[in-house]
């Protein structure tokens, strides 16, 4: 999360009147790229358009994708079930940065599915990311548990009828600005 505020920092710096505080970007948190980019122009009414806006903001992210740290006790979750039980990727990202995450911390082929902004018609909050994954891995919601780092991940899971554990009890993402 921080590397995606830090891109979108950049991005935004070059269009006045454009703002996405910290703060913002978690509230916003598993929100994909180009659904904040139609929210700030609707909000904004600036003249910009919201789908070259958001491949700017991929490509500032893709800059400082050696910046992308792993958190280590869900990588450690992965690594003790892989193989064991059907595990996915449900994520509000598109598929190239997705998978280009998961390449650069070494986890690429390690999911049974990988579910992404593109594969489903809403958003976290919505649950539809959530209900698809269990889908495509054959398990009922009910017995699905959702590792989730952002409160509309957390109600997305809620709405799905799944247990979750919050990513942000044993680890904090470090800040970009102060607050």
């Amino acid at each position: 999360m921080p590397v995606h505020y830090e891109a979108w920092a950049a991005t935004l710096a070059r269009y006045p009147g454009l703002e996405l505080s910290e703060d913002r970007f978690y509230i916003l948190g598993g929100w994909p790229t180009l659904s904040i980019s139609e929210l700030l122009k609707q909000e904004t009414g600036l003249p910009f358009d919201p789908i070259a806006l958001s491949r700017e903001k991929e490509t500032e992210f893709d800059l400082r994708l050696d910046h992308v740290l792993a958190i280590e006790p869900v990588v450690a979750k992965v690594c003790e079930y892989r193989g064991k039980l059907p595990i996915a990727v449900a994520t509000g990202g598109i598929r190239r940065i997705c998978e280009t995450i998961l390449r650069h911390i070494g986890l690429t082929g390690w999911f049974d599915a990988m579910i992404c902004a593109e594969d489903v018609p809403r958003h976290k909050p919505a649950p539809d990311i959530f209900l698809e994954a269990a889908r495509r891995l054959s398990v009922p919601p009910q017995q699905c548990l959702v590792y989730e780092d952002t409160d509309p991940g957390l109600e997305a899971a809620r709405q799905a009828g799944m247990e979750w554990i919050d990513v942000r009890t044993f680890h904090k993402p470090r800040r970009i600005s102060s607050r």
